[in-house]
């Protein structure tokens, strides 16, 4: 893989990891999906059968990458994720 093959994988895991976290796709959906031959692959900046990627760390680097591309309205979305988790970690 190429330099840019790794940053569009990079990108396509951002993309995928905000679709995870905001509720958009769960793992019930990516495994019937892969089940059923839909999706080849679907690359994650966390392991999904671990994690649903809302640990702040996980959140503050989706935030990062498209703070890079200026889409700020996924930013917020993802901020106000971020203080309800850890405002759950508080509690």
């Amino acid at each position: 893989m190429d330099f840019l093959e790794d940053l569009e994988v990079y990108n396509l895991a951002m993309y995928n990891a905000y679709d995870f976290i905001t509720g958009r796709t769960n793992l019930n959906y990516l495994h019937d999906r892969m089940e059923y031959d839909l999706l080849d692959d679907y690359p994650l900046p966390f392991n999904p059968y671990h994690e649903d990627g809302k640990s702040p760390d996980v959140i503050d680097i989706v935030i990062s990458h498209f703070v890079t591309l200026e889409e700020y309205e996924k930013c917020a979305e993802l901020t106000k994720i971020k203080e309800e988790c850890e405002k759950d970690l508080r509690t």
